[in-house]
């Protein structure tokens, strides 16, 4: 961490694809690989667009949607005291939970066995709306981490 000043926040621009949603073109850039930004994003639109049939509701509802539902709320540092090492639970600002959330997807989506990652990706947002799934068990296990480690919370500062 710089001892200076905070980092400035980059500005992202709104993907225009879905109604102007930063959050969206957020999650673009974090399912990129290699620059190669035209095929992150018609993974992103076919797999949502998938989804949005099944479910017969607006894709960009769905995506909302999705990310609320994998945001954690509390998740657990480390903490260092008269040469202790303890798990604190914290809460997290709303731009870190968003961030994991996506990136938890993203991991989930990757990880499925078959298919090409549309697919993999429309799998893993169904199994998020239906609460399944690997991206929904991470959050699972964050908050049962929090919560047993909830005795050392006056740590905490």
């Amino acid at each position: 961490m710089s001892r200076k000043r905070r980092a400035s926040q980059r500005k992202i621009e709104a993907d225009t694809h879905y109604g102007y949603s930063v959050a969206l073109s957020k999650f673009i850039n974090m399912l990129m690989w290699d620059g190669k930004k035209s095929i992150a994003s018609r993974v992103v639109y076919d797999a949502l667009d998938s989804v949005a049939k099944k479910r017969k509701d607006k894709p960009l509802v769905i995506f909302n949607k999705v990310i609320t539902d994998l945001s954690p709320l509390v998740e657990v540092k480390s903490r260092r005291v008269g040469g202790a090492t303890y798990s604190v639970p914290s809460e997290i600002r709303e731009s870190r939970r968003i961030f994991l959330a996506m990136g938890w997807l993203i991991n989930a989506a990757r990880k499925r066995g078959s298919g090409d990652m549309t697919k993999k990706l429309a799998d893993e947002i169904n199994d998020v709306l239906e609460e399944r799934g690997a991206a929904i068990k991470k959050k699972i296990d964050v908050h049962k981490a929090a919560e047993s480690s909830r005795a050392f919370s006056h740590l905490r500062f």
